[in-house]
């Protein structure tokens, strides 16, 4: 099975394992990709949505993995019980929802070998209620798929409280200490948005400014990192 280029680095990011449960499944192309390619022995398929469960469904019986994968209807990682699994996948949601997700089933999330995260939007919110949770940030990554940028994020249960800046928590230091061969492009990125952002104020009150302040700031401490790559 072809998958996106977006799906294949999040299967890169699991180990061989007995068990993986992937939340927000959709067509459950990744359990099937992860079972086919012997990663893991079985499967969870799991989303809140009964339209996409039912193409899980069939899906998984046209790859005749049947009795490899179950499907399940509900709401984050409540599909699944403490210990049931070794890992979690929780792909293609917001990095506010995949927050309350983990808060919301705190103790299967203490049960898992580690949570595998990529968040579409929000993932510098996602990155300091990691940090300042005190989370083990196993690994991270950063895709490229069809022209749009991809963090993930490889998770463990800690306690360990961390407090990042905000530029760390936009652009993830272990990204930048790996020398990641495509977060240089993804910094230009970000500072090509937030001049656009800059150039779009037209206002020159209080608030503007404040805001003109704010972006410089941030334009600054993106360059800065640019002299580590």
């Amino acid at each position: 099975m072809d998958i996106s280029e977006r799906l294949e680095c999040i299967a890169k990011m699991v180990e061989k394992c007995d068990s993986v449960a992937d939340i927000g499944t959709d067509h459950a192309y990744l359990p099937i990709y992860l079972i086919k390619n012997g990663v893991c022995r079985r499967a969870i398929a799991s989303d809140i949505n009964k339209g996409p469960v039912e193409k899980a469904k069939l899906n998984i019986r046209m790859e005749n993995e049947d009795e490899s994968i179950e499907c399940r209807l509900g709401p984050g990682l409540t599909t699944i019980l403490p210990n049931e699994v070794n890992v979690a996948i929780i792909a293609g949601m917001g990095g506010n929802l995949i927050r309350d997700i983990i808060e919301d089933s705190m103790e299967v999330f203490k049960s898992l070998d580690y949570l595998v995260l990529q968040p579409v939007q929000n993932p510098d919110i996602l990155r300091r209620y990691i940090y300042e949770r005190g989370y083990e940030v196993i690994d991270e990554e950063l895709c490229k798929d069809e022209n749009r940028y991809y963090e993930l994020i490889k998770i463990r249960y800690g306690n360990k409280i961390e407090h990042l800046e905000d530029t760390y928590c936009e652009i993830s230091k272990l990204l930048l200490e790996k020398k990641h061969p495509i977060v240089k492009e993804y910094i230009f990125l970000k500072i090509k948005r937030y001049d656009t952002i800059l150039n779009n104020i037209r206002d020159n009150g209080e608030m503007a400014k404040v805001r003109k302040d704010s972006l410089n700031e941030k334009i600054v401490k993106l360059k800065e990192m640019l002299r580590w790559l």
